[in-house]
């Protein structure tokens, strides 16, 4: 039976990469979960261990149409966050973007639910600043291949504010960097996964460009505790908020330490032509994430390669 402190949370895109350890965490910490997914990128796989107890409830639906639920808090994360699954099908990426939000901000004024935006750091584009601040407006070319999710997450959060201010919904706002661990895709063309199972496959690792640009990575572990952080403070801080491990590496960097993780690859680095409108450097300024929810990532690069390695020795 239900006791008056269990939440019900609705996680959309829940039996994805991120959604999926969201449900977990949360379910073991005594809420009752309703994992929302059209699978489009998602997996039952991701899921499977969750499904025979009894607070877990998953639900096949797309979030560009209407839904009503009694729900406490909604964490929307549904959307295909690679270059792969987002430029497969950029117009339906900007319909879950724009008008599957709409749905989830109605939703939550429905049920007085607490809303959390999961967006990203593509809203920073190719960024002149660096490293990047919240209150970085970005460089986004609104016509290219990337948009339909860079200018989809910027309308996104736009949406949220306006609901905020116009009719009151509770929202968080958070600013996803680059993240990786288990349960990753492993064809979903995102660099961590790209090179792990490469190296696995004794196959070239692609590096595209001359392997100087430099990302930020972050394990899933400290992504989700920063998630949580952010929806349950309750002292009127609503982002949006950067979550990212602030230790920057270059690609080529990256490739040497998966390397080096694996030992017995034979794989050799190859540089192909870089894509267009790919970022040149991405860095989280995360001091706010620490100021307003005593946040900071704790988990080294070394550290959670091993684990997401792991992962994809059983799965390839």
């Amino acid at each position: 039976m239900k006791n008056n402190q269990q939440k019900t949370i609705l996680i959309t895109g829940g039996a994805g990469f991120i959604g999926s350890h969201l449900c977990k965490r949360l379910l073991g910490q005594g809420s009752k979960i309703i994992c929302l997914d059209n699978f489009f990128t998602g997996s039952k796989a991701n899921i499977k261990e969750l499904m025979g107890n009894e607070n877990f409830e998953l639900i096949e639906h797309d979030i560009t149409k209407p839904i009503s639920l009694k729900v406490d808090q909604i964490y929307n994360l549904a959307c295909p966050a690679s270059p792969v699954h987002y430029q497969y099908n950029p117009v339906e990426t900007v319909r879950t973007n724009v008008i599957g939000t709409l749905n989830m901000l109605d939703l939550a004024k429905e049920a007085n639910a607490k809303l959390l935006q999961a967006s990203t750091s593509e809203v920073y584009g190719d960024p002149f600043e660096h490293p990047q601040k919240e209150t970085y407006w970005g460089n986004v070319n609104c016509i290219g291949i990337r948009s339909c999710y860079d200018e989809g997450k910027r309308c996104a959060e736009t949406l949220c504010m306006d609901y905020h201010r116009q009719n009151g919904v509770k929202i968080r706002v958070v600013r996803i960097f680059n993240t990786y661990g288990p349960n990753m895709h492993p064809n979903d063309g995102r660099v961590v996964s790209n090179f792990i199972v490469q190296a696995l496959k004794n196959e070239p690792i692609t590096i595209y460009g001359d392997g100087n640009q430099t990302r930020s990575f972050q394990y899933i572990d400290d992504l989700v505790d920063g998630m949580i952080k952010m929806m349950e403070n309750e002292d009127g801080f609503i982002g949006p908020v950067n979550l990212g491990n602030p230790n920057e590496f270059t690609i080529k960097e990256l490739a040497e330490k998966v390397l080096k993780s694996i030992s017995e690859s034979q794989s050799k680095i190859i540089y192909k032509e870089l894509p267009v409108d790919d970022p040149k450097q991405r860095k989280p300024d995360i001091s706010l994430a620490y100021e307003r929810l005593g946040w900071r990532p704790e988990i080294k690069l070394e550290q959670g390669l091993i684990k997401a390695i792991e992962y994809f020795k059983k799965i390839i």
